[in-house]
């Protein structure tokens, strides 16, 4: 990590104040170099370490942004595995600058440590200079601030790019930044740091306010649903509580202007009408327009989190207004699960919620759905998402793989067949799935593995809406949301003459492509989702093992995981999942050897006495979620002490905070 001379990196400084502020990167950095020297009485040619706050300031600071950094955690571990580099961090500061949450790798966080970059030290321009997070707090804007753009020549092999946080009040409560010891795209690294912060206060919307009713809107229906659209909360009479960032800025308006005021103050409409529209709509966007202006916008009201999750676990019968029972928005999709019990992560990866939005908008059509994707990749539990999603959430989904049924029996199992129609055949008959799917989805997956005799008949039924089944001449009239699914590519069939082309046009009305678990951001997230499915919500997982298992390349994708988390949640019995519990995926044995083998350190194995010690340090960093200075404390120990002792145990430290 190159740093500037600090004399010639000082007189630059200097210069630069002196001379009017120019010839400096940019005006945030020549701004913030005056206070420096003018405000807050710093000498760019001395060096000065960040303080750490008392041990029972920390404490405090983290549980009066508990919310924050909940809400913050995993977006901020998303961010990371999106850069792919590893020397980089992650960092949340609160307004004054404090770091209270990193993620990091263990590289850079012994680089980076002598500079003061952990949790607990202040990087407020007052005590560091110019710098990401105490410039952006200063200046309550973006800012990049590139090596030789910081105030102090120590922090000069350092490039950082930071965001402010708002909360629902519309005030900057938080700081998300990146500091890397290379120099990052930084248009390209602000954009996402922006797209990370706008999910950050999305969610801290979700949570301040699950009782009062969400308006989405945009003036673009494509970006309702998505990290563009404006939200506002409103309660039962219409009066707004809270809106975020976008909001503010498509109505032209403060947050302080919006707060208290009436919805139909703000849109030609009341709440109970949107409600209603919406509704009628399947929870796609409606028309509306600004009260007192011509601007057009596109909206859907919906009830409170509360009030959906329970209308759509119960699905009872509840007065009138509340009886509204919408599908899930892309952000808070529920986990249910298909043919293969494999259970339906939410939808973070932005890849899938921009898919999903997608199919919401052209199923309102009647518009055939053609999903392409790995196997294992959750085709079936997109295709349930889509269903929950639409104007046929009533309806049943009705699911047959084609590749898994013998050809045989595939025409029996669409089409239906009358009792006696062949030998084999259920005295009474039966209803075929196409029949089963009437008013609701039919999914067809595999389509591509369907013999070309069958999709003759299958491309008559999608035409005509009707279905004969086996062995008689009735024709019952059928209504359905064609959703199918492959691995393969069906256009290459199609030139092989192994599919049907006009069959291949009918089911595309518009073609997916769903990435595999491997290019997915959300992976954190569904393998918390699974180990709560198997009954471990509060698994604990070693930095280690996070690593292995959001690194590996799923070639079975969540299928794969699914096994895997299984056997891991079994061979624990209990205890942390390290990597000894992964053998499958694999796991280098100087790192973590099989569950059969001791642990080894510095090429030697540990000792009886050494594998019991770090078994205890190991449970005592996990009960402390891995803040190195808590456990160093409770053990009367210095934290380099600890970190020494860690390395000798073979403990890897991937995450801070």
């Amino acid at each position: 990590m190159a740093i500037a001379d600090p004399l010639e990196h000082a007189h630059r400084i200097i210069d630069v104040v002196r001379g009017g502020l120019v010839h400096a990167t940019s005006d945030a950095v020549a701004h913030s170099w005056a206070r420096c020297i003018q405000q807050h009485g710093l000498d760019p040619s001395q060096s000065r370490r960040p303080p750490v706050v008392g041990s029972g300031d920390l404490p405090t600071r983290q549980r009066r942004m508990a919310a924050v950094i909940d809400c913050a955690r995993y977006e901020m571990t998303t961010l990371y595995q999106q850069l792919g580099d590893p020397e980089l961090a992650v960092v949340l500061t609160d307004t004054d600058g404090v770091i209270l949450h990193m993620v990091t790798s263990q590289e850079f966080e012994r680089l980076a440590q002598p500079l003061g970059l952990e949790v607990g030290a202040v990087w407020s321009e007052a005590e560091v200079g110019t710098n990401g997070m105490g410039t952006c707090v200063a200046e309550a804007a973006p800012v990049v601030v590139q090596q030789a753009d910081h105030f102090l020549s120590q922090y000069t092999g350092l490039t950082c790019s930071a965001v402010p946080i708002y909360d629902p009040a519309g005030q900057m409560t938080a700081v998300l930044d990146v500091s890397s010891s290379s120099v990052q795209p930084q248009k390209h690294l602000l954009l996402l740091l922006g797209m990370t912060a706008r999910m950050i206060e999305n969610r801290l919307i979700d949570i301040r306010f699950r009782d009062a009713h969400p308006i989405h809107f945009h003036s673009r229906p494509e970006f309702v649903y998505t990290l563009h659209e404006g939200r506002l909360v409103v309660d039962e009479g219409g009066r707004i509580l809270a809106a975020n960032h976008s909001a503010a800025m498509q109505l032209e308006m403060t947050h302080a202007e919006l707060r208290g005021a009436r919805l139909e103050q703000i849109f030609q409409t009341t709440l109970d009408d949107m409600l209603e529209r919406s509704h009628r709509a399947g929870f796609h966007p409606i028309v509306t327009y600004r009260a007192h202006a011509a601007n057009r916008f596109f909206a859907v009201a919906r009830l409170p989190a509360r009030e959906e999750n329970a209308a759509g676990a119960a699905r009872i019968a509840i007065p009138a207004r509340n009886r509204i029972v919408p599908p899930p928005v892309v952000s808070a999709l529920p986990r249910t699960r298909s043919a293969l019990g494999t259970p339906a992560p939410t939808f973070g990866d932005p890849r899938l919620a921009s898919h999903l939005a997608t199919a919401q908008r052209v199923i309102a059509g009647r518009t055939p759905l053609l999903l392409r994707a790995e196997t294992g990749a959750g085709k079936e539990v997109f295709a349930r998402a889509v269903h929950a999603a639409g104007n046929r959430a009533d309806g049943p989904f009705v699911a047959i793989n084609c590749a898994s049924l013998p050809e045989t029996l595939i025409e029996a199992e669409l089409f239906g067949y009358r009792a006696g129609a062949f030998t084999g055949a259920e005295k009474g008959g039966r209803r075929g799935k196409i029949v089963q799917s009437d008013g609701g989805t039919l999914f067809l997956d595999e389509i591509g593995d369907m013999p070309l005799p069958l999709q003759a008949r299958l491309l008559r039924v999608l035409d005509e809406r009707m279905v004969t089944p086996l062995g008689t001449d009735e024709v019952r009239p059928v209504d359905f949301q064609l959703i199918s699914a492959s691995h393969r590519n069906l256009a290459e069939m199609v030139a092989e003459g192994t599919f049907r082309e006009d069959l291949f046009y009918r089911l595309a009305g518009i073609e997916l492509q769903l990435p595999p678990l491997r290019e997915r951001t959300d992976r954190a997230e569904i393998i918390r989702n699974l180990l709560v499915d198997e009954g471990r919500p509060d698994a604990a997982l070693t930095p280690a093992a996070w690593d292995l298992l959001l690194r590996h390349p799923w070639p079975g994708n969540l299928r794969q995981l699914h096994h895997v988390l299984r056997s891991a949640v079994a061979l624990a019995a209990g205890a942390p999942l390290g990597l000894e519990h992964f053998p499958s995926l694999g796991a280098p044995a100087a790192l973590a050897p099989a569950s059969s083998a001791p642990p080894v350190a510095d090429g030697e194995l540990l000792s009886p006495h050494q594998a019991k010690e770090r078994q205890s340090l190991l449970n005592l960093l996990e009960a402390q979620r891995w803040n190195v200075s808590h456990v160093a404390k409770s053990l009367g120990v210095s934290r380099n002490t600890l970190y020494r002792r860690m390395h000798k145990l073979r403990i890897p430290v991937t995450h801070s905070g």
